[in-house]
């Protein structure tokens, strides 16, 4: 015991998981460090994440490629079209010569119906009698949007044609055109006996668009083609006779639309949802 060298204990050796020396658990670490973080919450952060945020946070267009750009071209050509027409009325608008003040306005409408003009001129008779089959034209609308109401119980079309009229009225009063020159009026046409009425918009071309389009949400397909031809000869016919600008048309096609849209949304906003069996219904809820 006291000859025998003393026996020193020998340093255990670095265990480290990784199975590494110190300098490759060095770099080990740092590529570890770079390709997966940790945020607040403890979620691990790959670096394509990373990437893919900042491509978020960057504007819209500056994501787009040349891939997208023949996409859209190829399967959106409705809005390339209209992409078209915006720049080239962009350059019309900006370069033609606006008419004077002490001009009448000029309607590409009446310029494509000034032999229609002409042939009425000379024939009362035959202004005349369109305008009976104008008239009889409107009461048709008539019938049928109250007929839609009163008899079938279905409002849209009704409520559709309230909501035309009074917006027809608040607009034909705050801006009041001049009559066209060179109208034909008849004591026969709608509104029957020559009283004054307003030019914007078409109350003719909206009623009939709102009976067509309620036509076919009923699957009245033929009637509806019927109303919608009956309704290019009267635009025809209003042109002729300068009873409506051209502008007066295209916005009463678009007044029937809109407020036939409106009218469905304001009948699915008063739907009462139904009772099922799990709802309560107290006494008191009937007599309230």
């Amino acid at each position: 015991m006291d000859g025998a060298p003393a026996v020193l204990p020998l340093p255990l050796p670095l265990h480290n998981n990784n199975n590494c020396t110190p300098s490759s658990c060095t770099l080990n670490k740092r590529h570890t460090t770079t390709s997966t973080r940790t945020n607040g919450n403890g979620v691990g952060v790959t670096r394509d994440m990373v990437v893919k945020k900042a491509k978020e946070k960057r504007a819209s267009f500056m994501t787009w490629t040349a891939e997208d750009v023949a996409h859209v071209a190829k399967h959106h050509r409705v809005p390339c079209l209209f992409a078209m027409g915006l720049l080239f009325f962009m350059g019309v608008e900006y370069t033609l010569r606006m008419v004077p003040s002490s001009s009448q306005p000029f309607d590409l409408g009446f310029v494509a119906t000034r032999s229609l003009h002409r042939v009425l001129s000379a024939s009362p008779q035959l202004n005349t009698f369109l305008a009976f089959l104008n008239t009889v034209f409107v009461g048709m609308q008539t019938t049928y949007i109250l007929w839609t109401w009163l008899i079938e119980g279905r409002p849209r079309a009704t409520i559709s044609a309230l909501f035309m009229f009074t917006c027809r009225g608040i607009l034909g009063y705050s801006t009041q055109l001049p009559l066209p020159q060179g109208f034909l009026g008849s004591g026969v046409d709608f509104p029957v006996g020559n009283v004054s009425f307003f030019l914007f918009y078409s109350g003719h071309v909206a009623g009939s668009v709102i009976a067509s389009l309620d036509m076919r949400r009923m699957q009245r397909f033929e009637l509806a083609r019927t109303f919608d031809v009956l309704n290019i000869l009267q635009a025809v016919r209003l042109l002729g006779t300068r009873g409506h600008y051209t502008i007066d048309l295209a916005v009463g096609v678009g007044a029937g639309i809109l407020f036939d849209s409106l009218a469905g949304k304001y009948e699915e906003s008063k739907k009462i949802p139904p009772i099922t069996a799990t709802t309560t219904v107290t006494k008191d809820a009937f007599f309230t």
